[in-house]
């Protein structure tokens, strides 16, 4: 847990610090003004990544949404298994709704990981194609 944080600070980091030169005549974008005065590049930044508490929100409204989930039992510790009473199907239908959710695939080594809402707001804030 501790580690996946570490790795979605250090991406984060290098993330808002990449700049990849555009080359207009390739892209299809037309330049205003002198000759060689403009440059363009394309930047990667923090914004890339869904705000922590936006994931959170979703990720409750999905399991609270659950057919066989008590709403009531859901907040952003909750485990699947042991708090809610899901046995590993239910766990993997609900990794399921969270990819649909999210716009992202989550391999099954991760997903195999998420046993629990936290798991799974920490490792959909760190993904940055989660729409």
């Amino acid at each position: 847990m501790v580690l996946a944080g570490l790795v979605a600070s250090v991406t984060r980091g290098v993330l808002s610090r990449v700049q990849i030169p555009v080359n207009l005549q390739q892209s299809g974008l037309q330049a205003v003004g002198a000759a060689g005065s403009l440059s363009i590049w394309r930047s990667f930044a923090k914004g890339t990544y869904l705000d922590k508490n936006e994931v959170t929100d979703r990720v409750l409204n999905v399991v609270k949404h659950f057919e066989k989930v008590d709403e009531n039992k859901v907040n952003p510790s909750v485990n699947f298994q042991r708090d809610l009473g899901l046995d590993s199907l239910d766990t993997v239908e609900v990794v399921m709704a969270f990819e649909e959710e999210f716009g992202v695939e989550i391999p099954d080594a991760e997903a195999e990981k998420i046993l629990s809402t936290n798991e799974a707001i920490e490792y959909i804030a760190s993904h940055p194609q989660a729409k």
